[in-house]
């Protein structure tokens, strides 16, 4: 097993913090075996600030997708479990070790090639996956999250809901009744066009189920935006340090009539298409600045500035909804932010409102030189 090597520096200023950390969610170690590059690794982490220091392709930014598996049972950059295994191996191990109020547990999540992914909490194995989603509430912070802007709505969908099912497992079940039953409507739909029948009772029951879960997600969504929105344009106010007026959306099909209607109205278009063409899964948020859509006029630091703002607002909405400090993960944002926007981003999580951070960069003279204006304690460890 391999233990990176790390140096530890600590802030005498901050040395009468170590009684709050234990008021917040900690990531105390983590092990991994076969996961990505790392073939048997062990990490001992800061409660406060973590950072990786590394070339290009050793590894850094699948720790920080480890940590973020920890979360949400799936890594942040590639959904396909089975190719988070290291090659040429069977399986791959993630355990965690955390505190939070002085109570310790641990996450174990594995996966071997041919069955079914396994996670488990104090030796336990979860019934569900979704009854651990929230337990470890985390923010990730990313250059991939250009895709909220460039990508298509689902992409947008995606973390709407992974920002409300942090914190409220009724959404998150609800959720994944409505896709499961979205998939067996359009199958049935596929089946009417494909044996050139049509049943209209059989649709029936599919409806009657899914309109009540659509409903509430849409509800949901609209209270969510309107809780989120303000906390957002804070956040882009800070990070921009400009007067520019930023809006998101909502736009939904459900805003113009009740789900029912829609799909009355719509079962001629949806028999042709084969597919259900109205619902809460057609959704999307519109992102804007100064009543501009950001994806075609927004300029490349406006864009990076909306970005970190949403992320730092997911933070903020997450902490308030659980009462929990979420993990935040900042990864390689020092070589692709400029230091305008990066001294911004280190003012905004240095004070009280922050947990545990972990930071991936490649140059550690940078990194240090940054981090030292935190007045914090932090810990290095080079991969």
């Amino acid at each position: 097993m391999q233990k990176y090597n790390f140096y530890l520096k600590i802030s005498s200023i901050n040395r009468v913090f170590f009684c709050f950390f234990a008021l917040i969610m900690i990531l105390k170690k983590l092990h991994l075996i076969n996961y990505k590059n790392f073939a048997s690794a062990e990490f001992d982490f800061n409660p406060k600030i973590n950072c990786f220091i590394g070339n290009n392709g050793v590894g850094k930014t699948n720790v920080l997708d480890a940590v973020y598996y920890l979360s949400f049972t799936k890594g942040y950059f590639n959904n396909i479990a089975s190719q988070h295994i290291k090659h040429n191996e069977d399986f791959f191990v993630v355990e965690g070790v955390y505190t939070n109020d002085n109570k310790e547990f641990s996450i174990h999540c594995s996966l071997k090639k041919g069955h079914k992914k396994m996670v488990k909490k104090n030796g336990k194995v979860y019934e569900k996956l979704s009854e651990h989603i929230g337990a470890i509430p985390l923010v990730i912070i990313s250059p991939y999250d250009s895709n909220l802007i460039s990508e298509g709505s689902d992409t947008r969908r995606k973390f709407i809901d992974s920002v409300i099912s942090q914190s409220n497992i009724k959404y998150l079940n609800h959720l994944l009744k409505y896709n499961k039953l979205l998939t067996q409507r359009n199958s049935l739909l596929k089946y009417f066009a494909s044996n050139h029948t049509f049943d209209a009772l059989n649709l029936t029951v599919y409806n009657e189920q899914i309109i009540p879960l659509g409903e509430y997600i849409y509800q949901q969504r609209t209270k969510f935006l309107k809780d989120f929105t303000p906390i957002f344009k804070q956040r882009y106010k800070e990070i921009s340090n400009g007067s520019e007026s930023v809006a998101i959306t909502y736009k939904s099909q459900l805003n113009e009539a009740n789900f029912k209607d829609l799909l009355q109205k719509n079962l001629q278009k949806d028999r042709i298409t084969q597919y259900s063409t109205q619902g809460v899964h057609k959704d999307d948020l519109v992102f804007s600045i100064k009543d501009f859509p950001v994806k075609k006029f927004g300029s490349q630091g406006q864009q990076k500035s909306f970005l970190i703002a949403l992320k730092l607002a997911q933070f903020d909405f997450i902490k308030k909804q659980s009462g929990k400090k979420p993990i935040l993960l900042l990864d390689d944002i020092f070589d692709k932010l400029d230091n305008n926007r990066v001294t911004q981003l280190i003012k905004l999580v240095n004070d009280a409102n922050f947990g545990q951070i972990f930071i991936t960069d490649t140059h550690q003279e940078r990194t240090e030189n940054i981090i030292k204006k935190t007045n914090q304690e932090y810990q290095f460890f080079n991969l």
